[in-house]
């Protein structure tokens, strides 16, 4: 059952904190999970929460701090001691710890890590803290584990509970060489049903996938989703077996994505939450809506050059909002699928062939909605026939030109290095419904000879 918080919890959690009564305080909070603790602590105000996370021991506190919105965990984090985060980190895994340390100062870095308890997991972090957070070494966990391709089944057994003691998930067991470059991987199944004396570089599987420590987070989220992994191992310039990377790190690399294009989508600048102060959120917004702005300019200006029909033909504008509308419509769902297919990496083909591709789909849905739009204006507002053949002439030739847009565009976008999902948003709208007022009333004006 899902875990909702009620006012009565909170209420009673406010009384236990100002009465002091610790031991009520930590029954109470026993058998929650750390992700629905760190939920009730957003609900309180700092000083309860940071009460109630003192009170609690470190193995609880750990996984609560990882849970903990930004703002709360820093605020958290600086009313505690250097040796306070150090047992706090003792409890983590080294990638969730080398996180957490990366939002301290310097100064407070170094006097966490001389109170770390186990040098060798305080080295681990300090490695992991040279790595770009968006690369497959910020992403990795050093715990794994590894046996020796010369080793025979009994010792690989042996080394196996050693280092299996201080892992919460084996997923793959990985061979190495005696430089420790990764050599491939090893079938439990194999394992167990192998005479102990037979040597692993007899049984171990040679072809498997891993990424380098300099690969993108995104391109780590692909392969893993691509070959369906839990876990993928993580190599050096070398080859050397450094860490893994587990699905539920690429978990949050593709939700953080997905926020980041769909806010990209909507004409948002920066990662953003509806928590943000009004001063963030503007600095967010705006430029798209500045842009949204000067296009609305340039389609102002366009409509003035051709002011001159506004008096003999008044018909031609009661269509412009349905073209411009049409145009941005369509130009967004051709990106969106151009987008997706970037992102998926399912694109296929020539360039040629997406161009035949699209202007056929295009033509095909302009005709059916120019029909229609044909018949509705002649029939329902009865307006003259020729207006009626130059909207749909018009509607059928911005359908196709916004496709075209909508197609290439997100193509050049990733050719330059640009995000192609800026290219769903309101630039993709702006642009196409200013191309499509200005083709509809050139064809008018072709046509109509004003």
């Amino acid at each position: 059952m899902e875990f909702k918080i009620s006012k009565e919890l909170i209420d009673q959690l406010e009384e236990l904190i100002k009465g002091k009564q610790d031991r009520q305080l930590i029954t109470l909070l026993d058998d929650m999970h750390p992700t629905d603790i760190a939920e009730i602590l957003d609900e309180l105000d700092f000083n309860e929460a940071t009460y109630i996370f003192k009170v609690l021991d470190s193995e609880t506190t750990a996984g609560i701090l990882l849970e903990l919105e930004d703002d709360l965990r820093e605020n958290i984090l600086s009313r505690l001691s250097p040796k306070e985060i150090a047992e706090e980190l003792d409890e983590m895994e080294t990638n969730d710890a080398a996180d957490i340390m990366a939002e301290l100062s310097q100064s407070k870095k170094e006097e966490v890590i001389l109170e770390l308890v186990d040098v060798e997991h305080a080295k681990d972090i300090v490695d992991l803290l040279r790595y770009d957070e968006d690369s497959a070494g910020g992403l990795m966990h050093k715990e794994l584990v590894k046996v020796n391709e010369n080793w025979t089944v009994l010792t690989c057994v042996k080394e196996m509970r050693i280092q299996a003691e201080n892992i919460s998930r084996v997923h793959s067991i990985y061979v190495v060489d005696d430089e420790g470059r990764l050599k491939g991987r090893l079938s439990l199944k194999d394992l167990l049903t192998t005479s102990t004396r037979k040597p692993i570089i007899d049984l171990y599987i040679r072809k498997l996938n891993y990424v380098k420590v300099d690969t993108e987070d995104v391109e780590v989220a692909r392969i893993m989703q691509r070959y369906d992994l839990e876990a993928i191992p993580v190599v050096d310039e070398m080859g050397i077996l450094v860490g893994r990377i587990t699905i539920d790190d690429i978990v949050d690399v593709i939700k953080d994505e997905a926020d980041e294009d769909y806010q990209l989508a909507a004409g948002i600048s920066q990662e953003v939450d509806a928590d943000d102060s009004i001063i963030t959120l503007t600095r967010a917004r705006l430029p798209w809506l500045v842009l949204a702005l000067l296009g609305g300019f340039v389609s102002v200006k366009v409509l003035g050059l051709f002011e001159g029909a506004m008096m003999e033909h008044g018909h031609l504008f009661f269509f412009t909002p349905l073209i411009a509308a049409m145009a941005g419509n369509v130009g967004v769902q051709s990106s969106a699928i151009i987008v997706q297919g970037l992102a998926n990496n399912t694109l296929s083909g020539s360039l040629f062939h997406r161009l035949i591709k699209e202007v056929s789909l295009s033509l095909l849905n302009g005709v059916i909605l120019g029909l229609i739009l044909f018949a509705g204006s002649y029939y329902l507002l009865d307006v003259e026939m020729i207006v009626g053949i130059i909207v749909t002439i018009a509607l059928i030739s911005v359908i196709i030109i916004a496709s075209l847009i909508g197609t290439f565009v997100p193509l050049l976008l990733e050719k330059w290095g640009i995000d192609p999902a800026l290219a769903t948003g309101p630039f993709i709208t702006t642009s196409n419904d200013i191309c499509g007022i200005l083709i509809y009333f050139s064809i008018a004006q072709y046509i109509l000879h004003f």
